[in-house]
């Protein structure tokens, strides 16, 4: 029987309300989130990783390889790709497979390379797939045939389940068409490193639960297909919206939020697993949550102690972002205080950093300032704007030391300014000003760095998230740009170095510094603020 929809590999990865909600003739017309900028560029750099090694593997095989036009119908590419492996052309590249109808399956696959009894998939990714150590089965680069792999001393396979399962969705179809090579369902990665062909067995026992690539993705398609079948047709839903991690780059997330709140679902305070596990016990609202005993749990919860998930849901009930989870709070202060902010784009560099310097007299002008390139990332002048920010940072803190004043940098959430400070230490070194990686370890893990995010999280509940957006408005604090936000500012970054054939912007530039002093700004009044008397009126959590 023919499947009504076709689905392609990206829905066993994707969340199943998702998945409804894509073939729901109702919410065809409904408004969606904007693209997230991050991912657009990920998608990007990919699409000229993947151009890359494309060109590389032809340079080598020459007319050996035939690339799929991309500017022709679907249809056009499925019947080239067809006639390809008809033909037996030994690699096809940007294959389109032939549809399976019977399966309900559609999509495509970078590479297919033939092997003598059929063809093998390869996927073409940007990320690493493997790391040190050994047993991995690899064939380089210019030889990606199955026939050239052998066992790996240098490599061991990094696990990429979406990338396991991606290959299981091309071997279905490549069988379903009469292509496959037989035997056992293997296929390839090219990563990030693009040195190597790493092969995965696609039925090794290598899942949990000693499940294989192969039935992990037979269960999730199936259960993905029913969902798309019967929202296609009109039937019931078979998935409920949920509040998961993937959330926060769904396009369909304002639909999904409107209903929850509607439903006061207890995923808006709680985290997926634990909401699924209270669920279990019978507890699907926040008002369910808030009526328990904060003492006597009803299910383990892995995302947070049951008493502060019941007194979250309490919070949230009481339209209360923070409360206290102690009665005094501990915010490291200090004379000499510099509030530090960084803007990167994407995986491609760090283009600015802001500084905020605040307290005792140093000799040095207080207020703010910015490190800026305005060079499209990646380029050479970051390192020159990074190694201005790091001298005028350690000659700040120098200038505390001489004069005998205590000194502290602040930021909010470190995890983005440490990965850059190594980062940029290690892409640079040797450069004029650029410190070295163990000079930026020995002030990251100092007394001298320190992460608001990490204090707010030890000592407040947070009912609506602990993104600094949300918590500096109730220390009184306020953006002066009302679209202020880190997904728009990789759009302002786009237009402000002109990376999509338009001149550079300046209004976009000076954009970016307002937003980034701002951020500054909005660490340095939260500081205070959980310093100050104010915290005697915010609402404690034992209150509760």
């Amino acid at each position: 029987m023919t499947s009504q929809v076709q689905l392609d590999a990206g829905v066993v990865t994707r969340c199943r309300r998702r998945v409804h909600l894509e073939h729901d003739p109702a919410m065809r017309e409904v408004p969606r989130a904007a693209p997230d900028p991050t991912g657009q560029q990920r998608k990007a750099d990919a699409t000229d990783h993947r151009r890359a090694v494309m060109t590389a593997l032809a340079g080598v095989v020459g007319a050996d390889l035939l690339a799929v036009p991309t500017d022709v119908p679907g249809a056009d590419r499925e019947r080239i790709t067809e006639e390809a492996m008809r033909a037996g052309v030994p690699f096809i590249w940007g294959a389109a497979l032939p549809r399976d109808p019977l399966g309900g399956r559609r999509g495509g696959i970078d590479l297919l390379v033939k092997e003598p009894a059929g063809y093998v998939p390869v996927l073409v990714v940007r990320h690493k797939v493997s790391d040190p150590g050994q047993g991995a089965r690899t064939s380089p680069l210019l030889t990606p045939r199955l026939t050239a792999a052998r066992t790996d001393p240098a490599r061991k396979v990094r696990p990429q389940p979406r990338d396991q399962l991606r290959l299981a969705h091309a071997q279905r179809q490549l069988q379903a068409a009469g292509h496959a090579l037989p035997g056992r369902a293997t296929g390839g990665v090219i990563g990030m490193d693009a040195d190597v062909v790493v092969w995965h067995d696609l039925e090794s026992p290598a899942w949990p639960g000693g499940r294989t690539a192969l039935a992990e993705y037979d269960a999730r398609f199936s259960d993905r297909l029913a969902v798309a079948a019967a929202a296609a047709t009109g039937g019931p839903a078979l998935a409920r919206p949920t509040r998961i991690v993937e959330c926060r780059s769904c396009p369909w997330w304002p639909v999904c939020e409107n209903d929850l709140k509607q439903d006061r679902d207890v995923s808006l305070v709680v985290r997926g697993e634990d909401a699924v596990a209270l669920r279990g016990v019978g507890v699907g609202s926040v008002d369910e949550l808030a009526a328990l005993d904060p003492a006597k749990p009803v299910t383990p919860l892995v995302g947070m102690p049951h008493e502060d998930a019941v007194v979250l849901a309490r919070a949230w009930l009481r339209d209360l972002t923070v409360v206290r989870r102690v009665e005094r709070m501990d915010v490291p202060r200090a004379d000499v205080e510099v509030d530090v902010d960084m803007e990167s784009f994407g995986d491609l560099g760090a283009y600015l950093w802001g500084c905020l310097l605040s307290g005792a007299d140093i000799g040095q002008e207080p207020g703010y300032r910015a490190f800026a390139t305005w060079d499209k990332l990646p380029c050479d002048d970051e390192a020159r704007s990074f190694a201005e920010f790091w001298g005028w940072l350690s000659e700040v803190r120098r200038r505390a030391e001489e004069r005998g004043l205590t000194f502290r940098a602040y930021c909010y959430n470190e995890l983005a300014e440490n990965r850059w400070l190594l980062a940029s230490a290690e892409r640079f070194k040797g450069r004029p000003g650029i410190p070295s990686v163990g000079q930026v370890k020995e002030f990251i893990s100092s007394d001298s760095w320190v992460d608001l995010f990490g204090i707010v999280q030890r000592q407040f509940l947070c009912a609506h998230g602990k993104g600094l957006k949300t918590i500096a408005p109730v220390a009184g604090f306020t953006w002066r740009d009302p679209e202020a936000g880190g997904e728009n500012s990789m759009r302002w970054y786009r237009d402000a170095v002109g990376m999509d054939g338009q001149p550079p912007d300046p209004a976009q530039r000076r954009r970016l510094l307002e937003y980034n002093e701002d951020d500054v700004l909005a660490t340095r009044t939260l500081r205070e603020w959980m310093t100050s008397d104010a915290m005697a009126t915010l609402p404690y959590a034992g209150d509760l």
